[in-house]
């Protein structure tokens, strides 16, 4: 099938290929009940040595770079608790964390959280973290542009393969919410 988005040489429902893809983002796409079919959840196969987002856009197309989505773990912190939550932002910005996010989580800090913590706690691939799959008690932060695309472009868990997602499914996600003015530029 051809990608919606972006020029790859081929794009398969993920139901179809949760071989590729980290256990809890398999487990997603089979459990996934939103409006938007699990089937229109695409699967890219990727070069993990053009995963640099520079590199990437110049070989799968350029427009990639206004419809493809970061996803990023942070780390709240109040009074000594510590609330882990991701934030999905285009990736022509970046996630507000020091305001909207730290806000959002009623928290008196907030930073990115370490390379380790994040992939260890999502079960995840550094460079592949994608909002698919997540553990079910984090806040999912959706910036509202995020979610206005067709498609939009965000890891798979792995750094080999994106997902091509309905932008209005991050919507729907466990723990979702929309926020306008989550990234900015």
């Amino acid at each position: 099938m051809r990608a919606p988005i972006g020029h790859f040489d081929h794009a398969t429902p993920a139901p179809d290929r949760l071989d590729e893809l980290t256990r809890p983002v398999a487990d997603a796409v089979r459990a996934w009940r939103g409006s938007v079919p699990a089937e229109q959840f695409l699967y890219v196969d990727t070069d993990p040595e053009w995963a640099d987002t520079a590199t990437f856009v110049e070989h799968y197309g350029r427009e990639l770079l206004e419809q493809s989505a970061n996803c990023v773990v942070v780390a709240g912190k109040r009074g000594g608790e510590t609330t882990l939550a991701a934030c999905v932002v285009l990736s022509t910005t970046r996630a507000d964390v020091n305001g909207v996010v730290r806000r959002q989580l009623g928290a008196r800090k907030a930073s990115f959280a370490s390379m380790d913590t994040a992939t260890g706690e999502s079960g995840m691939e550094y460079g592949g973290i994608t909002p698919v799959g997540l553990p079910a008690d984090w806040p999912v932060l959706v910036d509202s542009a995020v979610v206005d695309l067709p498609y939009v472009l965000v890891g798979s868990g792995r750094r080999r393969g994106k997902l091509l997602v309905p932008g209005k499914a991050f919507a729907e996600l466990p723990g979702a919410v929309v926020l306008e003015g989550l990234g900015v530029a």
